[in-house]
């Protein structure tokens, strides 16, 4: 994505970023008159989505494990890519 892109993004809305090498996520994130580029989340990787019915432990033990692990970077609010991750991705 060109620098020159970033006028043209809504803010908070996060899309997928299938030709990244690395992140599979990115949002121009806007907080308290700040704008920011965030690419977040592991390309390729399947991770524990929404809780749904009937989903196993390990996906259970997945999801609490994430979000214990980035509890702090979560709380930064939307200028983290941990905020993001655990909103699009967990």
């Amino acid at each position: 994505m060109a620098r020159d892109d970033k006028k043209k993004m809504a803010c908070n809305k996060p899309r997928k970023t299938p030709g990244h090498k690395t992140k599979s996520h990115i949002v121009k994130a806007c907080s308290g008159g700040k704008e920011k580029i965030i690419r977040f989340g592991q390309q390729g990787v399947r991770t524990a989505g929404k809780p749904k019915k009937g989903e196993s432990a390990k996906q259970k033990a997945r999801r609490k494990s994430f979000k214990a692990r980035h509890r702090k970077n979560i709380a930064k609010g939307k200028l983290s890519a941990a905020y993001w991750a655990n909103k699009v991705k967990w």
